[in-house]
């Protein structure tokens, strides 16, 4: 008899050996977790709550706008031609490209660098003015606010190029061309197994149904109704439906795609170009979702477990907090940038923090661009920090400093 025993779960658990086959399940499991244990359950409904009706409806709405928009302009690439011809207008046209929200834009940019279509100095341009997705959650809360930084990004981002232009040829550090799997190829990749096809597929009918209802309720809320009066619902119901349906949301993302290393862990989902507008925005929301519930649920329980109040002990960083913002967007992905805006929005972080973040911020497209053109990248990271560091420190001393 063997000394040993080996325990297998079926398949369809598409677990083997105690392997998570689906490592981004832990945040549901944890979500529910702290759902059914009586001490966090309050804080967590209310959470949850908050971060569905107040965030993620608006940002699914915003979202289904933006890729229905993009599918009727795709049809004509203007911008995408027009930058072809002037060095001095593809630093305007790849800043413009960059401040669209999401990083389809700041991609496109950085593969036709290495393919020889447009400068160094559109390179830097729009990772300079892209925000990647962090954008849309920004526009979403506060379009007013993302409206500006988005401005503010795109005026930094030609000033930045046209300054590395003036320093630099077009070519510089451009790769020797090499056989590479671009970021459009990448972008046509899909679910590979039966499971994540199915997840995909009700990720989109999920945000499909709830997209109008949930924003007409998350509308209501914003102007201070009473949801659970005006829907005769009793007490907390209307925060136990949130909740609910961010778990469902979550539980959909968290079977769409495995983590197997940090780029896909803070990029968004592959999709497809034919995908339905709907599909992706549901995609979309699910992603800038989980990053904004872990960003809430870690306040919240710092805040909860510790009892100190975790904005007022940022708030005492004072001097320091641009440079945070600066360091976070150095990240690649769009995942910390979400963090970074989501605790913005919570209150924790000043603007100054936001500001030094957006402009630092490349998203997810420096992936590609340290896959294809290493040195270039790292080279770009660099410039995009400096004006970041300018403007971060600007706004905190003329605005949130008492020096002047």
């Amino acid at each position: 008899m063997s000394s040993s025993l080996s325990f297998s779960l079926p398949r369809w658990l598409g677990l083997s050996q105690f392997h998570l086959a689906y490592k981004r399940l832990l945040l549901p499991v944890v979500l529910i977790a702290f759902i059914v244990t009586e001490r966090t359950r309050e804080m967590t409904v209310n959470t949850l709550s908050d971060a569905f009706w107040a965030v993620s409806c608006y940002v699914a709405f915003t979202l289904a706008i933006y890729h229905y928009a993009s599918l009727w302009m795709g049809r004509k690439h203007r911008l995408v031609a027009l930058y072809d011809n002037s060095r001095h207008y593809q630093v305007l046209f790849a800043a413009l490209l960059g401040a669209l929200p999401g990083c389809g834009g700041a991609i496109i940019v950085t593969t036709q660098f290495v393919s020889g279509r447009v400068g160094f100095g559109a390179v830097v341009a729009v990772l300079t003015a892209t925000m990647g997705d962090a954008a849309f959650l920004l526009l979403a809360a506060k379009p007013e606010v993302g409206l500006g930084v988005i401005v503010l990004g795109v005026v930094v981002g030609c000033l930045t190029g046209w300054l590395v232009n003036a320093l630099h040829r077009d070519d510089f550090l451009r790769p020797q061309m090499t056989r590479w799997t671009s970021a459009h190829e990448k972008l046509s990749a899909v679910a590979s197994n039966s499971v994540e096809k199915k997840a995909l597929n009700l990720q989109g009918a999920f945000w499909k149904w709830l997209l109008i209802p949930a924003t007409f309720v998350a509308l209501l809320g914003s102007f201070q109704v009473d949801l659970n009066a005006a829907f005769s619902l009793p007490e907390m119901g209307i925060e136990w439906l949130g909740a609910i349906f961010m778990v469902l949301s979550m539980l959909l993302w968290a079977m769409t795609k495995d983590i197997n290393d940090y780029e896909s862990a803070v990029s968004e989902d592959n999709k497809l170009r034919a995908s339905h507008p709907l599909q992706k925005a549901a995609q979309d929301t699910n992603f800038v979702s989980a990053w904004v519930v872990v960003a809430f649920m870690g306040f919240e329980l710092v805040t909860y477990f510790s009892g100190a109040d975790l904005g007022s002990w940022l708030g005492n960083w004072g001097v320091y907090m641009p440079q945070m913002g600066l360091m976070v967007g150095l990240l690649p992905g769009c995942g910390p940038q979400i963090l970074v805006t989501s605790l913005y929005l919570s209150g924790a972080v000043p603007m100054s923090a936001q500001l030094a973040n957006a402009i630092s911020n490349d998203g997810d497209a420096l992936f590609p661009a340290i896959a294809m053109a290493p040195k270039a990248a790292l080279v770009a990271t660099f410039y995009s920090a400096i004006p970041a560091f300018i403007v971060g420190y600007g706004y905190y001393f003329l605005v949130e400093s008492s020096v002047f």
